[in-house]
């Protein structure tokens, strides 16, 4: 581990752990108290953690499922998988007391505030960031809110008695569709629309999580809706192919064609020279800036930022989606800089 990311990783303690379903646990994790600011974080984002798993350490991604406005300790949610290396090994062997690595919350998935009425679609595992999403906006907005859940069968539905006390609690504003394959097969466009609101308002937004041909049909489903396409949002999730926590390779890259930028990252600003055949992300580790990532490889959203100047090309993006990009958000490990001059702000 080298320096810069020795600040961004700290040891969480398992607090607890939670059968969820026969197939899914939620471990309750505890930052140290010197490092609990760092943990810091928007409902919809995600931990990267280090798991000792039997043919070594690998990294992997998890949403949190605690909300930021009502929970005191964080929480993410594994569901087994088959041939899920990480997420079995979870299952299997976390206990109270076991500290695990992580990196610093980080990802994009968050609601917009300009979003009026939500609509929530989650398949399996996909509910983990959207419930900590709901409870957020039930308590700090007045906004409608949809959730259509789809699962194999009853025993899958994760969070079952959680979204029936939210439910109790928040009837007049929350609406909670369920869809079991065991009673209707896979998920439709048509079946989806059904559960959906009749006259969605033009300022709808919606929030997908889940396998890709669900959130396919989904997103189709909303379409029918008559739901703006930019208004849709995707979490996308795939195996981490590198380890989120080794030292990054150093650079080669000549700096006699350069751009300047001028970054700034957790309220200090850094004054760079930026080549122009390499990704911001390994410019700034190159100079020891402590630059947030996880996968490198665009498909995570860890390493995102504000280009607030300039222009930029990237090489990668799986994460990022119109409404984003629009606003300026950019992936760090896959910019390339266009302009002589520019300026990030990485504002997590």
């Amino acid at each position: 581990m080298t320096a810069s990311t020795a600040s961004r990783s700290h040891e969480l303690t398992v607090v607890e752990v939670i059968t969820e379903t026969p197939d899914a646990v939620s471990l309750v994790l505890m930052a140290a108290h010197h490092a609990r600011e760092q943990f810091d974080y928007q409902a919809g984002q995600f931990l990267t953690l280090r798991i000792p798993a039997r043919d070594g350490a690998v990294s992997r991604c998890y949403s949190l499922s605690s909300s930021p406005s009502a929970d005191e300790h964080l929480k993410v949610t594994v569901k087994r998988t088959s041939g899920g290396l990480a997420s079995n090994w979870l299952c299997d062997h976390a206990q109270p007391g076991m500290t695990l690595e992580s990196l610093t919350p980080a990802g994009a998935f968050t609601v917009r505030p300009a979003d009026s009425e939500l609509i929530f679609m989650a398949a399996g595992s996909g509910i983990t960031p959207v419930i900590s999403m709901i409870r957020a906006q039930l308590l700090q907005s007045g906004r409608r809110v949809t959730l259509v859940y789809a699962n194999r069968d009853l025993d899958s539905v994760i969070f079952g008695a959680a979204l029936a006390e939210l439910l109790a609690a928040h009837g007049d504003r929350l609406t909670v569709a369920h869809w079991l394959e065991s009673e209707s097969g896979l998920p439709t466009q048509a079946g989806l629309r059904a559960l959906l609101p009749a006259k969605p308002g033009v300022d709808a937004a919606a929030y997908l999580c889940g396998p890709a041909a669900f959130m396919d049909v989904a997103a189709a489903a909303l379409q029918d809706a008559g739901v703006a396409r930019e208004h849709v949002h995707r979490e996308v999730f795939v195996s981490l192919t590198t380890d989120a926590f080794a030292a990054p390779e150093p650079s080669t890259a000549s700096a006699v064609d350069a751009a300047s930028a001028t970054v700034e990252i957790d309220g200090d600003t850094h004054e760079i020279s930026w080549p122009k055949s390499e990704v911001l992300l390994d410019t700034l580790l190159s100079q020891g800036i402590d630059a947030p990532y996880a996968c490198r490889e665009g498909n995570c959203g860890a390493c995102a930022y504000t280009l607030r100047e300039g222009e930029v090309t990237m090489r990668v993006n799986d994460t990022l989606d119109d409404y984003e990009l629009g606003i300026g958000v950019r992936l760090a490990c896959q910019s390339i800089p266009e302009s002589d001059h520019l300026t990030a702000v990485f504002d997590r």
